[in-house]
């Protein structure tokens, strides 16, 4: 633990040896699906006709919402209520009556392969009745156009959270100021996109699924209830995930349940894997959000008040209730003490594509307005923006720090730990704060534009419910260790294995991961939120030390030595001082498993006949066979790791081009387990922030169409966009809150990029960014618009 040991997973992807899941040999027979998807945002259906479809060769089954019945003809689930979302809706598995954005599914072709199927998708004739289309924040509140009928004013949710008098404090302060800030939708873009493989076994009245998503258990219990089948029915089995960054937490998608159903109606297996465009129109976006700031503060910028209300723009339907906003709304404090406080939104319904979590899941958006503001307060009175950050800063003597809030879990928010000024003096020193100023007007010199951008967050990490993991040691002495979240790449098969090496005093060589299979870990809740290490690696641990105890119990009872006088070094147990009195792991594992039949050597030695004391059961009432561990990690809430960002920008003065030329992170994680990857993880979130602030967006127009559905027009940062190098330093402050003093990591690097990006564009330009993403002709028209009298 804490060095940076190479991620072992490597070397099976980068060999090309790993599998997606549309690499998976499922047995002969297998079918193929396609989707006929809505080409309207909104519309009533008034007939489908599949009658060309029937007679084509190779098509196997065309289903409809006529077709299904029971839970499967029933509303998706509203996976997370929420008291304030007074109109919650999902959508139906294929669309009943009504279509509500381009690209939801509407029927269902399964047929010998692939292209078989998408040609009888084109022979699918679908009669609709266009309705106007509510598309964007502004449209939605005006309400002059309704989503869904029985949503009054297209309002899913409205909730506020106060501390104090927020409006009364701004009004008192010596200063204030009123800002509006905007940020449009984007998305995430996996390697590959949604996939499922479903494959029905009758003899054993069982269903087995494939499926790239972050939830195998999710999965598992929404197929099982909308199919009609008892949860020990169904297997969910995750293999490679080419990317989920929050996409793929959101369960059942309609795919998911359409194809097992598939496979069990027809007794094939079946697949289906969205192309590229099905991604665009028909998966999932996020950060869509207007925001309004009122704050108040004293002659040295100290927050007095702070007063905040925001629009979220959550799509057609709102399967992953009000996360997003909530976290918005909690997380836009970062590390300060903003005085009273005051937050509501409000979440809205439009014609486009549902909202659920992408990588820093409503945290960039809250980091945006906090920033943005903090660099307002600092031209207002013509300070320093670093110095006004650290009047606000909440101090190390003040944890844990309670904010009087709810936050996204339904617990406090309540800061565990941290050192936000160490952390602001670490990342002044990597880019040079006090000195850029000489660097600035050397650039000047020359004719060009440089600007320098400080962002900070707070980021809450670790959620609850639970997580847990099995470890068990086999006869050969290699550990198996089994923990029921998933992996998108975050490197589990490396850091999990590093925390039972250490744990159980084996080889780290010796352990195998297995993450996201039901049948290994039945009971997991999943990966998002940056939880991963703190939930499963925590779990982990505990199940780690449940072996190392059996196996120290069991080696004492065959050493005839005190528990307390041995240990285990390398897979072996010794007596301390005395090496040769010892048993390695595996023997161990023999020993703890007592036979009636004798298979090979090993088993010889564990046979009820040659172990144990012929006065008492060869198995404890209090034990049971195996030499293996189980355990579960439940927090009693968030932990909240923290970090500040720096960027310096070089503006082109005739282009608008945004050249990055230096990017500095400090972070605390807690304790780092694995540098290597902490840094890995960075490094990734830092080129998606890059994306998210300079490049990518989602493009809506007025009817609900979506103009840039392909990567011909959605713009992403390739390797030469993207810092060469990112000055990284760390800060470690252990949490209380678990035993290993972890804090989660994996979306740290993209949460203040706008904010960062717009603070060093405005320095350089001389005027404020208010909206992101920004394009080099958006910010040559603020140019223009700058210099017209």
């Amino acid at each position: 633990m804490g060095t940076g040991v190479q991620r072992v997973e490597d070397q099976r992807l980068l060999r090309g040896q790993g599998a997606y899941t549309d690499d998976l040999d499922v047995g002969p027979g297998l079918l193929h699906a396609a989707v006929v998807r809505s080409p309207h945002a909104h519309a009533r259906i008034v007939d489908i006709d599949v009658d060309a479809v029937l007679d084509v060769e190779g098509v196997h089954a065309v289903f409809t919402h006529e077709d299904l019945s029971g839970p499967m003809a029933e509303p998706l689930p509203l996976l997370i209520p929420h008291p304030a979302l007074t109109h919650g809706r999902t959508q139906y598995a294929l669309a009943r009556d009504e279509v509500n954005y381009v690209g939801e599914a509407v029927a269902f072709v399964v047929a010998t392969d692939r292209y078989v199927a998408e040609d009888a998708v084109g022979r699918v004739r679908v009669t609709y009745d266009v309705l106007p289309a509510v598309v964007g924040i502004e449209a939605a509140r005006a309400a002059e156009r309704l989503v869904h009928d029985d949503v009054p004013g297209n309002l899913g949710a409205r909730l506020e959270q106060q501390v104090g008098d927020a409006p009364a404090a701004v009004a008192a302060a010596p200063h204030r100021l009123s800002l509006d800030l905007d940020i449009e939708r984007s998305a995430c873009m996996p390697l590959e996109g949604r996939a499922t493989v479903a494959r029905w076994e009758p003899a054993l009245d069982r269903l087995q699924v494939w499926t790239s998503t972050q939830s195998s258990t999710g999965v598992r219990a929404a197929v099982a209830v909308k199919l009609g089948l008892d949860l020990g029915q169904v297997d969910v089995i995750t293999p490679d995930v080419g990317g989920g960054f929050g996409l793929k937490i959101n369960h059942p998608w309609p795919e998911e349940l359409l194809v097992p159903y598939a496979a069990r109606v027809l007794g094939r297996p079946v697949k289906f894997v969205e192309d590229r465009r099905e991604h665009f129109i028909s998966s999932a976006h996020e950060r869509g959000q207007v925001q309004h700031v009122e704050v108040g503060f004293d002659d040295d910028g100290r927050l007095l008040g702070l007063d905040v209300e925001f629009w979220h723009d959550h799509g057609a339907y709102t399967p992953y209730g009000l996360i997003v906003p909530i976290i918005t709304s909690t997380q836009l404090l970062g590390p300060y003490k903003p005085g009273a406080y005051r937050v509501v939104f409000s979440s809205l319904y439009t014609n486009t594509v549902i909202v659920t979590p992408y990588r820093g899941a409503g945290r960039p958006q809250g980091c945006y307005a906090m920033e943005r503001t903090m660099d307002a307060i600092a031209a207002h009175l013509g300070k320093d923006r670093a110095e006004v950050r650290r009047v606000n800063l909440i101090q190390p003597d003040e944890f844990p720090y309670e904010h009087h809030l709810v936050f996204q879990d339904g617990r406090p928010l309540t800061y565990d730990s941290g050192d936000y000024p160490a952390m602001l003096d670490k990342i002044l020193a990597l880019v040079d704060w006090d000195g850029f100023g000489a660097r600035r007007a050397a650039a000047a010199a020359e004719g060009r534009r440089l600007g320098i951008g400080l962002a900070c967050y707070v980021e809450g990490t670790g959620v609850g419910p639970y997580e847990g993991a099995h470890v068990h040691v086999e006869t050969t002495g290699k550990v198996k260790v089994a923990t029921g979240l998933t992996s998108q790449g975050q490197g589990h098969e490396t850091v999990f294995a590093q925390l039972v090496a250490d744990e159980l005093g084996c080889r780290f060589s010796d352990v195998e991961v297995v993450t996201g299979d039901t049948r290994r870990m039945p009971y997991a809740v999943g990966t998002f939120a940056s939880r991963a290490a703190v939930m499963s690696g925590s779990a982990v641990h505990l199940a780690a030390r449940r072996a190392k105890e059996k196996a120290l119990r069991i080696a004492a009872d065959a050493l005839e030595a005190d528990e307390d006088d041995l240990q285990i070094v390398d897979g072996v147990v010794s007596v301390k001082g005395s090496p040769e009195t010892a048993l390695d792991l595996g023997t161990v594992s023999v020993l703890s498993n007592p036979l009636r039949y004798a298979f090979d050597e090993a088993s010889k030695r564990a046979t009820q006949f040659s172990v144990g004391d012929p006065g008492r059961p060869p198995v404890a009432e209090d034990d049971e066979p195996g030499l293996e561990g189980r355990d579960f990690y439940s927090p009693e809430r968030a932990t909240f790791a923290s970090g500040m960002h720096a960027v310096v920008v070089e503006t082109d003065p005739e282009t608008a081009e945004v050249e990055i030329l230096q990017y500095a992170v400090v972070h605390d994680c807690g304790t780092l387990i694995n540098p290597l990857i902490v840094e890995g993880q960075i490094h990734g979130g830092v080129a998606q922030g890059v994306g998210g602030a300079l490049y990518e967006r989602m493009a809506y127009d007025d009817t609900g169409q979506l103009l840039n559905a392909s990567f011909m027009d959605f713009l992403m940062p390739y390797v030469s966009e993207v810092p060469d190098g990112i000055d990284i330093d760390h800060l470690e402050t252990p949490s209380p809150l678990n035993p290993l003093g972890i804090k989660g990591a994996g979306e740290a690097g993209v949460i203040p990029s706008a904010a960062v990006f717009a603070a060093a564009i405005s320095d350089a330009e001389g005027f404020e960014i208010t909206a992101m993403p920004i394009s080099p002709s958006e910010l040559f028209a603020l140019r223009q618009a700058q210099q017209s009298p």
